[in-house]
């Protein structure tokens, strides 16, 4: 975001969303609503009551505990939006189930077993995420001979772990699915500015913001790759396991960090603000895709839904 730009920025707010299949999840202080694109072209609303975090456990209002904290329940909302959104896809492609299924469902029931399979596909997604992005780095930096010095060990740990997100974030945009959730991705981002510059909520007004915004998730997760190879710098072993059991413990630390960092880049429009955010704002080139009318018109009811009646409330 330019100076230009930072300038019409009028109401910095706290409200944030994520992009989903076939619609959009925004999060405000009170309230969260998921909108979702039917395969009928309507549009299905959930609205639901939400309390900050900080009132209802004191330390998520601590600096660098509170990123953690604010990480694991973005990943815990934006599964259950997922699993809103796919029940509306599962309607348009049912299939009959198959005797494993209907066993499963006569014993444990169909919602048991949707929340079962649900949580067992978000447990295998972190897992992946950590094993690709944190410890395959650190294991293929292993095999590196004894004599490399510690801090560029941690260097190219820290660049392959890098160079991974980025041919990962491009592989995603390759895939029909992911791609148009991608698209959605600016859709989201260009009504929050809209909303931000104090302008009416319509489509021809969110069409023209910018795709990219300080506040993304994808700029938050490639300041996690960076400040990784800071603090990881600051432990070594020469067991490879207690190394990566390392890499687990401080991980933590590493997104609380990140969060501190993003916030203070979100907040700021100086010269050290723009340097920190410039290179999550290009990464955002791949995962931020202009999106069409309908894209938008499902960002604006989600976002509608959101806003808290006292404009201070959502004050970042």
């Amino acid at each position: 975001m330019n100076s230009k730009e930072s300038q019409q920025v009028l109401h910095k707010t706290t409200i944030g969303g994520q992009s989903i299949l076939e619609g959009i999840m925004m999060k405000g202080p009170r309230k969260s609503c998921t909108v979702v694109r039917k395969p009928d072209g309507t549009l299905a609303i959930r609205d639901e009551e939400t309390v900050p975090l900080r009132e209802k456990f004191a330390p998520a209002g601590w600096p660098v505990i509170r990123g953690f904290l604010m990480m694991v329940q973005s990943l815990a909302d934006g599964f259950r939006a997922i699993e809103y959104s796919a029940q509306f896809l599962e309607e348009e492609e049912s299939t009959e189930p198959s005797k494993l299924e209907r066993w499963l469902i006569a014993h444990i029931g169909s919602s048991a077993l949707e929340s079962a399979l649900y949580a067992v596909s978000a447990v295998i997604g972190i897992g992946l995420a950590v094993g690709l992005f944190i410890l395959l780095p650190a294991f293929a930096v292993g095999f590196l001979p004894g004599s490399v010095p510690h801090p560029a060990v941690n260097l190219l740990e820290g660049v392959l772990r890098i160079a991974i997100f980025i041919g990962y974030m491009c592989l995603m945009s390759r895939i029909p699915d992911m791609n148009r959730t991608f698209h959605y991705h600016g859709a989201e981002h260009k009504t929050i500015y809209c909303y931000e510059k104090d302008l009416p909520l319509t489509v021809e007004n969110v069409r023209r913001q910018p795709r990219e915004h300080p506040r993304c998730g994808t700029s938050f997760l490639f300041v996690v790759m960076i400040i990784s190879i800071l603090v990881f710098s600051l432990v070594t072993s020469e067991s490879r396991i207690v190394q990566l059991l390392l890499r687990l413990v401080l991980l933590p630390i590493v997104i609380g960090l990140s969060y501190e960092v993003n916030r203070f880049a979100g907040r700021h429009d100086n010269a050290v603000s723009r340097a920190l955010r410039w290179p999550g704002m290009m990464l955002q080139h791949i995962t931020v895709l202009e999106p069409d009318d309908s894209m938008i018109e499902v960002a604006i009811v989600s976002l509608e839904h959101v806003i808290p009646e006292d404009r201070q409330e959502d004050k970042w």
